[in-house]
């Protein structure tokens, strides 16, 4: 129930779906002569508009999640573990069309790939199901096995993880198949910004990991701007990095970190 909760709730607050209700509030709000409230909506509107399309906020708040928790070292010898979250690829489309379509979030794969040629003797573990609300398409976990054999990495090394829809199922599912197969101090590998919370959730079930963050959005060196070049891109920079704050937020809130951004 609380993935549909929060799959529902997400769809209306992330901040151009916030911005249209807002202006629908105000419409309605001006039919009932409601002045006050017409104004407040239209501004309100307005300002999450302005600094979601025309400002560089989104990547500021993306990149403070980005450089919260950086690589950790590599045990000597190698890692005997690799667990990589799902997220990385357009099951939708793969469903329809075949292949490997990858997400933003396909540089996860990308660098499970390079560090299990790397290091052959680890063992790889895909943290996936299907996180769609019709439940209908196969998961990173499936999809992620054949990606890596179709480059010479045999389905005799992965540990698949097909049952998780966020990144709490991820945590908790992939616990018991570490103790079954005895692995420990294994590097995870997610986007950065999604590190903090991952961490959070892995040390909040005792399990110590090595963070290795991949899929950086950010340079490292934003700053508070106006920015008119690339609405779609802030947008999207936006929401990506409300949407982690939040989680952040409801994941401490409800018991499931240890603390609200994890270090």
């Amino acid at each position: 129930m609380t993935f549909y909760i929060s799959k529902t709730f997400w769809l209306v607050a992330q901040p151009l779906s916030l911005a249209l209700l807002l202006l629908l509030a105000g419409l309605i709000a001006g039919l009932l002569k409601w002045n006050r409230i017409k104004a407040l909506a239209s501004v309100a509107a307005a300002l999450v508009l302005f600094l979601t399309l025309f400002t560089s906020t989104g990547a500021v708040l993306l990149q403070s999640l980005e450089d919260r928790i950086a690589r950790a070292e590599l045990p000597a010898g190698g890692p005997a573990c690799i667990i990589t979250l799902g997220g990385g690829f357009e099951s939708e489309v793969i469903a329809a069309r075949g292949g490997f379509e990858m997400t933003q979030a396909g540089d996860r794969f990308v660098e499970t790939l390079r560090l299990a040629m790397q290091f052959p003797e680890a063992r790889l573990l895909i943290s996936g199901g299907d996180g769609s609300l019709s439940g209908a398409y196969e998961g990173d976990a499936v999809v992620g096995t054949r990606f890596f054999e179709a480059f010479g990495v045999p389905a005799a090394r992965v540990i698949r993880e097909t049952q998780s829809r966020d990144t709490f199922e991820n945590a908790g599912n992939t616990e018991g198949l570490l103790k079954e197969n005895g692995l420990e101090r294994c590097l995870l590998v997610t986007s950065a910004f999604h590190m903090p919370r991952s961490v959070g959730l892995f040390r909040k079930l005792g399990l110590e990991v090595l963070p290795w963050p991949t899929d950086y959005r950010t340079t490292g060196t934003a700053r508070l701007a106006l920015d008119l070049t690339q609405p779609s891109t802030n947008s999207q920079l936006m929401t990506t990095a409300l949407r982690e704050w939040t989680g952040l937020l409801f994941y401490y809130l409800a018991g499931r970190t240890h603390a609200f951004f994890p270090q």
